[in-house]
């Protein structure tokens, strides 16, 4: 392997004064308040203004996705109309994206846990013209000032796997309450204090499935199922910080598969319009909203996030005659093409193709999770090498850890960022892979780094073309690893992050 450039430390950012003054339990709730709270737009940096809108039925959030078409400002609010947004100065109205409704009841995973799902408020949207200087929604009584997407980010935060899981299924039961065990807000205030310039979620954001055990105070008086109030405890508040730091790329994760939170998916999150037969109300039309094009999202200097929708894939591997074969196909295609576009490419899919994870059996013997083998039947029978040339790297999640992989052979370099709130339930990993573990056919590891046992984020910075520094963060902050990314491969100071 050829020698990388040395690692450089990047500049620490001076934490504010008013963060350096909270103590460490207040922080978490008074956060959750100034999230919660709308942003004045002034002359010079943004002034936190008074509750952004009546919360009636539970919550507002008004936040910034980055799509194929560009930025899009969305708002979720209690009112009987769209609001206005303020762009440069000029005023006009949001259009409504989904009006409140409570969807039919269907069938999903965790069986006999099944409700209608409800959501009370109302989505609306509008389109953000590229270099656009200020954003605001005004409402009656209230105004929100609006991250924007910058043309060439520098800083990026990459987080996933962030909802708090509630399933009784295998009875797996997470404390929602207790913040130590369910970090996503401390993870989302710290990631903010990073001042992103984006922020890239790999999906899965939704895990409260199944009603907290009678009982157990932890997670006593959770919402679950897949309407607004999951949603809102789940995602928007724990999250309201860093929604308001800067624009989101969102990928989809299983978790939002039609099955499970693909209602609230299509009419949160994905950045694309919303169109009746895919948005996963109807079961029969699940052959349409569980699978979509995959997109690009430029980041300016040569460079381009490729967005690929894996909900429906299985590290089992797909069945004869699944539909999965033939879209994860098209999926590649199409990666394929958007690739040509750039000159580095770095991919965005939840599932790690390229990705490790072991389980402890009951004799103490590790299983591995090698890669996701419905993506790599799929992708594979198309390029052995499962990626296009020209993509550089991948982030994913679904694994609830960190991890680096970087191959002698030609595949792009691997990083798993799952560790941003669900409970962690792989096993630690080895300093060094075994001999005969590899995430795929062909794939040769050359550099390998994990850590599990910990919550946090991961942050890119941009270097020379084709080159990122990486740094690794815990729930509050602080630098745990740093990595270095040159072209398809990758180095960590750390091996295996204590």
């Amino acid at each position: 392997m050829p020698q990388l450039p040395a690692l450089r430390a990047p500049s620490p950012l001076p934490l504010s004064p008013l963060w350096r003054a909270w103590r460490p339990l207040a922080a978490l709730a008074q956060l959750a308040l100034l999230a919660a709270c709308s942003l004045q737009p002034t002359a010079g940096p943004a002034q936190l203004s008074a509750p952004a809108a009546p919360d009636a039925q539970g919550g507002y959030a008004a936040y910034v996705l980055v799509g194929e078409s560009g930025a899009v400002a969305r708002v979720v609010l209690d009112a009987a109309a769209c609001p206005a947004i303020v762009v440069d100065g000029a005023s006009r109205p949001m259009a409504q994206r989904a009006a409140p409704a409570t969807l039919p009841l269907r069938p999903n995973a965790t069986k006999g846990d099944a409700k209608p799902s409800a959501f009370p408020l109302r989505v609306c949207e509008a389109d953000l013209p590229p270099g656009a200087a200020s954003a605001r929604v005004e409402g009656p009584g209230f105004a929100t000032a609006l991250p924007l997407p910058r043309p060439a980010p520098q800083r990026i935060v990459v987080i996933g796997d962030t909802g708090c899981r509630l399933k009784r299924s295998g009875n797996e039961f997470q404390d929602c309450n207790d913040p130590q065990a369910y970090p996503f807000a401390t993870v989302a205030a710290a990631a903010a204090a990073w001042k992103p310039d984006l922020v890239v979620h790999v999906g899965d954001y939704h895990y409260r499935e199944s009603p907290c055990p009678p009982g157990k105070a932890g997670c006593a008086g959770s919402p679950y199922g897949y309407g607004w109030d999951t949603w809102r405890e789940d995602f928007f508040r724990p999250g309201a910080a860093l929604l308001a730091a800067a624009p989101w790329v969102v990928a989809r994760g299983n978790h939002e598969h039609c099955e499970r939170a693909g209602q609230g998916w299509w009419r949160l999150l994905d950045p694309r319009p919303l169109q009746s037969g895919r948005d996963c109300i109807d079961p029969a039309r699940d052959g349409d909203a569980n699978y979509s094009a995959p997109y690009a999202v430029p980041l300016g200097g040569g460079a381009q996030l490729l967005v690929a929708d894996t909900a429906s894939t299985t590290w089992k591997g797909l069945k004869p005659g699944d539909t999965g074969h033939e879209q994860y196909r098209a999926t590649y295609q199409r990666l394929d093409g958007l690739a040509q576009q750039a000159e580095w490419n770095i991919a965005v899919m939840h599932h790690p193709i390229l990705g490790v994870g072991a389980e402890v059996q009951p004799n103490g013997a590790l299983a591995w999770h090698l890669g996701d083998l419905g993506l790599q039947q799929s992708f594979g029978s198309l390029n052995p090498q499962l990626l296009p040339a020209r993509v550089q790297a991948l982030l994913s999640g679904h694994v609830h850890l960190w991890q680096q992989l970087s191959f002698s052979s030609a595949h792009p370099t691997q990083f798993v960022a799952g560790f941003s709130g669900t409970a962690e339930a792989m096993a630690p990993l080895p300093a060094r892979l075994p001999a005969g573990i590899t995430p795929a056919p062909g794939a040769v590891v050359d550099q390998f780094s994990s850590w599990i046992g910990g919550f946090g984020f991961m942050a890119m910075e941009r270097g020379a073309p084709g080159e990122w520094s990486v740094t690794v963060h815990d729930r509050h902050g602080a630098i745990k690893n740093r990595c270095r990314i040159s072209g398809r491969r990758s180095v960590c100071s750390v091996t295996q992050v204590q």
